[in-house]
């Protein structure tokens, strides 16, 4: 729970009239970050841990000082795990994180991990003896993944587990009989439940998880284990044309689903066919995996129009998962595709890391990679063809039209435009300049300019949307507008469109949803050939 602190302040308002209309009170702050995205302008104060009694009655503070100390889990029933970072200089250090063990007797707290670098999720095996946890030591990438660990209650005898595993483990949990943990894992474009022993082998238990992620076609999901002998394991599944459902799995379990949530609808509708592709990047010939999404009446004739969706992060994963963006473009009869290009999640620590302190860069080949498949194929008229994406995909969108014309309009979405003003004024500020350009922007401006999109505006020829939500704190709107005014001044066609009430997740709503997608449509409709030709033709 939020636990307020004292705000600072260095004068005393005099007493306010009857009747007179003041302003509202000066904002002084003194933290390094002071707002955050979905939050706003931080108040004043940390969260702490409390217990509560299960009969109900005040709740007791078991956590002090001046770090948020959270993710509470029961190690005995005298002692709480809190995940947090007490060191004087965490500001500057916004991955950190240590685990403590809290005793409730008299509220001691001693840490169980103490190394340079993230540790956090633990889960205290059935037996109460071992607790697994995730981190990695920080190594000051972009990007590094979270392993797994185990240790002793008592902090003692840290191992790592399944070293040689080359993904990112997700949350965790034991399996009845603590020989083994589940977690779900980002897969080469799937997202399995992976399950691993203490002795570090790994297995696939479930395949087919996903559809949590509602606008686009996001890696995400749930699960849950039962405490019986043979763990039946309940998971959210979901398929390229079905958000998720309910499903369950387990040995001596009969696998199936248990909800169709949709069936009222989606069986009624033209559900767009959903194809794999894979291609040699024009980099260096990695294999770079995508999808695409064909409209219900499509044919391979070369004159259905196209939308490249890129994917934010840009450490993430798209896959083969139901998105109501994909599906709402297919409908309106565009080819859509979307990639993983380099720097995706899913396909190891070391592709991921392609572009530490080269974002972007060659992930702009994967991508155009991608499109030119989608031509060779004479599945699109190349005269069609359109690219939009969100903050991270809305980097490369720009980035793309500082690139190339080949598209006939774009769509950036929420992007980040100028890394020397999002170092220093983004609700992840810390993170960018520690980990992201590793330079002080007053040092080196160069090592920030060379990777925004800014740096190739005047090059953009391309008609581009530029949209923005206007309570995004994490790609603020001065990003956004930076874009527009330059493309503005270089006579580009262009408009703006901020988002009231928007953080920087537009699909939050629905109707930020629908507008989202309604307004690309027609900006992209706006610029289309074939439809400019249909209209001179009237």
């Amino acid at each position: 729970m939020f636990v307020k602190g004292e705000k600072p302040s260095f004068a005393t308002a005099p007493s306010q009239r009857e009747g007179a209309e003041w302003n509202e009170p000066v904002r002084v702050f003194d933290d390094l970050t002071f707002r955050f995205d979905g939050q706003g302008y931080l108040e004043e104060g940390t969260t702490h841990t409390f217990v509560l009694s299960a009969d109900g009655g005040s709740p007791r503070q078991v956590t002090k000082g001046e770090a948020d100390l959270g993710g509470p889990v029961w190690l005995d029933n005298d002692t709480l795990l809190v995940t947090g970072n007490t060191a004087e200089d965490a500001e500057l250090d916004p991955i950190e994180s240590e685990i403590y063990a809290v005793e409730l007797s008299d509220l001691s707290m001693r840490p169980l991990t103490s190394r340079d670098g993230p540790d956090f999720g633990p889960v205290v095996s059935p037996d109460g003896r071992t607790i697994a946890f995730r981190g990695h030591d920080d190594n000051l990438k972009a990007y590094e993944q979270a392993n797994l660990y185990l240790m002793d209650a008592d902090g003692s005898n840290v191992r790592e587990v399944a070293a040689d595993f080359d993904r990112e483990i997700g949350a965790l949990q034991w399996a009845p009989d603590g020989r083994s943990l589940y977690s779900a894992i980002e897969n080469a474009g799937n997202m399995d439940l992976f399950q691993i022993t203490t002795g570090g082998d790994t297995s696939i238990a479930v395949s087919g998880l996903g559809g949590t992620s509602i606008g686009r076609p996001y890696a995400g999901a749930d699960f849950s284990v039962s405490k019986t002998r043979n763990p039946v394991i309940a998971y959210t599944a979901g398929t390229p044309d079905t958000p998720a459902d309910v499903a369950i799995a387990g040995p001596g379990v009969n696998a199936r689903t248990l909800t169709s949530l949709n069936a009222d609808v989606l069986p009624y509708l033209d559900m767009a066919r959903v194809e794999e592709v894979k291609v040699s990047s024009s980099a260096d010939g990695r294999e770079i995996e995508a999808w695409v999404a064909l409209p219900p009446d499509f044919t391979a004739d070369g004159s259905f129009p196209m939308i490249l969706e890129i994917h934010g992060g840009p450490f993430s994963m798209y896959g083969p998962f139901f998105a109501s963006e994909i599906q709402r473009y297919a409908a309106e009869g565009y080819v859509t595709v979307w990639a993983n290009p380099r720097g995706s999640t899913g396909y190891g620590e070391e592709f991921a890391q392609l572009i530490d302190k080269a974002y972007p860069s060659t992930d702009h080949d994967d991508l155009m990679t991608v499109v030119d498949e989608m031509v060779a194929r004479n599945y699109v008229d190349p005269e069609r063809l359109f690219i939009t994406g969100g903050s991270g995909g809305g980097v490369l969108t720009a980035w793309a039209v500082g690139k190339t014309d080949r598209f006939a309009a774009a769509a950036t979405i929420k992007p980040v435009i100028n890394w020397f003003t999002m170092a220093l004024a983004g609700d992840i500020a810390p993170f960018v300049w520690r980990h992201w350009i590793r330079e002080d922007p007053w040092e080196n401006p160069q090592a920030y300019f060379d990777l925004s999109p800014i740096s190739l505006v005047g090059n953009v020829t391309t008609p581009t949307l530029v949209m923005v939500g206007e309570e995004d704190w994490r790609t603020p709107t001065w990003e956004a507008e930076q874009f527009y005014t330059a493309l503005k001044l270089q006579g580009v066609d262009t408009a703006l469109i901020r988002v009231p009430g928007s953080p920087h997740y537009i699909a939050g709503r629905p109707s930020r949803l629908i507008a989202k997608t309604d307004n690309i449509m027609g900006w992209f409709a706006k610029y289309d050939p074939a439809k400019q030709d249909e209209a001179s033709e009237e």
